[in-house]
């Protein structure tokens, strides 16, 4: 027992000297790059710090517990980093339920094999893969009467500028597009209603921030001129995904957030001072939020004010200060915020957006009423829609919302979660010295970047969990390698104090997530056959030869495919296509060829092909990945290539 004891206090010593240190270190790279910023104190909370998650009793407040055989209360819906994917988490109990592919090629599912999941990727002229690389960061979902409707989800890829769309009643990616004349498309939201249709109570268009500037077009000028270079602001359908337009800004743009009247968006920037270099992107004392008006956007380009760039037909708008200089008329509004930020959330009262200050200790609060001012004309400066700044501790990057006041942000310097109320930042700001913002402050490990509350980024924020994506995990979890696992910390927020629950293991490199409510979800548990037009029914089922193109359609039904037999020719191009007859939940064929990088699967009812040369002669079984039955090793074809 006695030594236990000592272990524990060894280890929690231990963790909170790697807090310190790292968070000293960060500091002072920091502080080498130019940045004096960091030296301002933060509040403390009334009482002590928060122990480490260790000592941390377990006792009252949301369950978190799911015993085998229960479900969980929540999907959390993360994006996967440079994996390329999307990933859904039973929240509280953290199980992993699915990897769902999107910018990558994932052989388990067939995804960047099949035909169909080719043409959604984008192919070049030979039918190779255009990318074969993705960089997810940022996962919102549809909306309808502010909250979640159940229907898609949007992530970016922010290699290769892309936005794909992922159906959440299959849990499948259904569209991709490729956004033109933009480079690092990083921060995406849907819209909560129209602008300017207010019967429109759902959403209808997905605004995107694109986080590099470049020369336009990008085909070759100005490469010595980056004084030349700017960024876009994209708007794509929610539905044809189509880019409806792009307005050009100052500076660079992080993340993005939307009010709940439809009539604004925003995003937080770093590098108003479009420089090229790191210095100078930390040069000004001040950053901005930048709003745009979208009915103002949107008339001026019926009106034809707006230009093309390139060979792009996506019209293009103007929205520097230097063209948008009468309030009444303007585009864009650019709020000053605290330096480089790092984060932009609407509270779910829709009151206000919150940027935190990452070079600073501070978080800004913008009063989207008094936004609405300036834009009429009737508000003094931008800045004067700032209604509080509370200095809240040192790296603050995204902020989360309980939906009852009370504001809960990550701390990356800190390694840290401080809650914070937003009405007492307001009085404070305005002068009211008794009151003291900051609530409660909890440890976490280490470096927590993006954190998301229990439905937070809705007006059914419902307070009770806080998920904090931490970057580093080090002494967490079993050692596998130099390359560490990632910690997601799942804390419980229902009470006056914050308490870490659980820790759980997360594969590099995860960003952003949401967390639904499970009742909004509505999956299916099989497919519809009539969804594919390619379906293999028994009057069309077997092989078909034109030329040298041949067309084997084949059926499944567990334990065996339709054609035992399968014969071609080498040089022939052979397209597979396979129906899954089975109706059964959960009972999945997969197809594999081997020598040939053919693996794929499909569901109940579900329809795939792939299309590939037959360029090896010799017998090849096709054989079922997926266990589907007693006689799965058995559910064979035999596929012979005729020299």
């Amino acid at each position: 027992m006695d030594r236990d004891k000592n272990e524990k206090i060894v280890n929690e010593t231990t963790q909170d000297s790697r807090r310190r240190f790292l968070g000293r270190s960060a500091m002072l790279g920091l502080a080498g790059a130019g940045v004096a910023a960091l030296s301002g104190c933060k509040e403390e909370a009334p009482g002590k710090s928060a122990p480490t998650a260790a000592a941390v009793p377990n006792t009252g407040g949301a369950f978190h517990e799911v015993a085998p055989g229960q479900l969980d209360d929540y999907y959390l819906l993360s994006s996967g980093g440079h994996s390329g994917e999307a990933r859904v988490i039973g929240i509280p109990s953290g199980r992993t339920l699915r990897r769902i592919p999107v910018f990558n090629i994932d052989p388990m599912v067939g995804w960047g094999i099949t035909n169909e999941s080719k043409a959604i990727l984008g192919t070049r002229p030979d039918g190779q893969l255009k990318y074969l690389t993705g960089d997810t960061h940022h996962v919102h979902a549809s909306y309808k009467d502010g909250t979640y409707d159940g229907k898609y989800a949007w992530i970016n890829d922010k290699i290769n500028s892309r936005m794909a769309r992922i159906r959440l009643d299959t849990m499948e990616c259904d569209k991709i597009t490729e956004i033109p004349n933009v480079m690092g498309m990083h921060g995406l939201f849907p819209d909560k209603c129209d602008p300017v249709d207010k019967k429109i109570n759902y959403t209808t268009r997905v605004f995107a921030g694109s986080e590099f500037h470049l020369p336009q077009p990008n085909d070759g000028r100005d490469l010595d001129d980056p004084s030349k270079w700017y960024a876009l602001f994209s708007c794509l359908d929610a539905e044809t995904m189509e880019v409806r337009w792009q307005c050009r800004v100052d500076g660079n743009m992080d993340l993005v957030a939307t009010s709940y009247d439809g009539t604004l968006a925003g995003s937080n920037q770093y590098n108003t001072e479009n420089a090229a270099d790191q210095a100078g992107m930390m040069a000004a004392e001040r950053d901005a939020c930048v709003f745009f008006n979208i009915a103002r956007i949107e008339a001026a380009v019926k009106a034809g004010k707006f230009t093309h760039i390139g060979n792009s037909k996506v019209p293009v708008v103007d929205g520097r200060k230097v063209s948008n200089g009468d309030p009444k008329t303007a585009l864009t509004c650019y709020v000053p915020v605290a330096k480089n930020p790092h984060g932009v959330n609407a509270s779910p009262d829709g009151k206000y957006f919150v940027c935190s200050g990452k070079l600073s200790p501070t978080a800004t609060v913008i009063d989207l009423s008094l936004v609405t001012k300036w834009f009429n004309g009737e508000l003094k400066t931008e800045r004067d829609a700032v209604v509080a700044e509370p200095e809240i501790g040192l790296g603050p990057l995204h902020t989360a919302f309980d939906g009852k006041g009370n504001a809960f942000t990550t701390l990356f310097l800190d390694s840290q979660i401080v809650k914070w109320n937003v009405d007492d930042a307001i009085k404070q700001y305005k002068g009211d010295k008794t009151v003291k913002p900051v609530r409660d402050r909890v440890d976490v490990h280490y470096q927590p970047g993006h954190g998301y509350i229990s439905m937070g980024e809705t007006k059914e924020a419902d307070g009770k969990y806080f998920n904090s994506g931490n970057k580093f995990s080090k002494d967490r979890f079993l050692p596998v390698g130099p390359l560490h696992s990632e910690t997601e910390q799942l804390i419980d927020i229902s009470g006056d104090k914050m308490r870490i629950v659980s820790d759980h293991t997360a594969y590099p490199e995860p960003h952003d997530a949401i967390i639904v409510r499970r009742d909004i979800i509505k999956t299916r548990q099989i497919y519809n056959l009539d969804d594919f037009p390619n379906k293999v029914t028994s009057e069309n089922a077997g092989i078909e030869r034109k030329g040298n193109k041949v067309h084997v359609r084949m059926m499944s039904q567990a334990p065996q495919y339709s054609l035992p037999v399968i014969k071609v020719k080498k040089g022939d191009e052979v397209t597979l296509t396979l129906t899954n007859y089975d109706k059964v939940e959960d009972l999945t064929h997969g197809c594999a060829i081997p020598n040939y990088n053919i693996n794929f699967i499909v569901n109940p009812q579900e329809t795939k092909s792939v299309t590939f040369k037959a360029d090896k002669p010799g017998a090849y079984w096709i054989y079922c990945t997926h266990f589907c039955h007693a006689l799965h090793l058995e559910m064979r074809s035999r596929f012979l290539v005729e020299a």
